[in-house]
């Protein structure tokens, strides 16, 4: 059997992080003493969603600037607990994408991964939804019109808040990550078990390529949520921003009304 074909649009950057240890206050400002430990670095956004349905899914491409490389989020992190610092964002401008250009029919699910940052406007989020029948967006953007002919709708607690109101049509749309409250889906809460966090960054974008990915093997949107919480749920056990691994088994769908 053909394994379904997954798209990625969106765009793209390099995480760094940089593991720090500290030991004094500076005696002329108070901010402590940062030593370097360690330097670790991966793609981000777009191509971090990339990269973790490639772990799980072999057919894969990303439609993505062309200058990822040179647009950095770096992360000063406490080497043994897991302590931000500070970030530091290097940003460069970000040609907008030529969406009526990608070969949409070749693929079977579209994943878009907006970071907001001028790649994907709104017309042309509506464009994708409107010429392909299963396009699951992730987007910074708050929820609206646009959106009306996507299939599913990933966000966040913090951006479904800033969309609010939503019209009723679309919030049937949107699977909503909360943490360590668990994801809500029509009316639905779907738990995650309770994990130590040692990092949340890339835990959205790693939830995303799950649920891609394995809506791409049942077309079952409740098993692809509970498959998708587990796999976050492993990435946020890790530093950094680290690739999901495909759970060896997989319980039944676990949900509250």
């Amino acid at each position: 059997m053909r394994k379904k074909r997954i798209l990625i649009i969106g765009e793209s950057c390099r995480d760094l992080f940089v593991y720090c240890d500290t030991k004094r206050l500076a005696p002329d400002i108070p901010v402590p003493v940062l030593h370097v430990v360690k330097r670790t670095q991966n793609p981000g956004m777009a191509k971090n969603v990339e990269r973790n349905v490639k772990a799980l899914h072999e057919s894969c491409d990303i439609v993505t600037n062309s200058n990822w490389r040179n647009i950095t989020k770096t992360r000063f992190m406490h080497e043994k607990t897991p302590q931000a610092f500070f970030r530091v964002d290097f940003e460069r401008s970000i040609k907008r994408a030529d969406v009526k250009k990608i070969p949409l029919k070749k693929y079977d699910i579209i994943g878009i991964s907006d970071y907001n940052k001028g790649f994907l406007t709104k017309d042309d989020i509506r464009y994708l939804c409107e010429h392909h029948p299963s396009v699951f967006v992730d987007t910074k953007k708050p929820v609206g019109r646009f959106l009306n002919a996507a299939k599913f709708i990933k966000i966040n607690t913090f951006e479904y808040e800033q969309s609010l109101p939503i019209p009723r049509d679309i919030e049937r749309k949107i699977i909503c990550t909360r943490g360590g409250d668990g994801v809500t889906f029509r009316g639905t809460t779907y738990p995650v078990k309770l994990v130590e966090v040692k990092d949340v960054a890339g835990a959205g974008d790693s939830f995303f390529a799950a649920l891609l990915v394995r809506f791409a093997e049942t077309d079952n949107i409740e098993e692809s949520i509970t498959f998708a919480n587990i796999c976050a749920s492993r990435v946020v056990k890790k530093k950094g921003v680290s690739v999901i691994t495909r759970p060896k088994v997989l319980p039944a769908v676990a949900k509250q009304s």
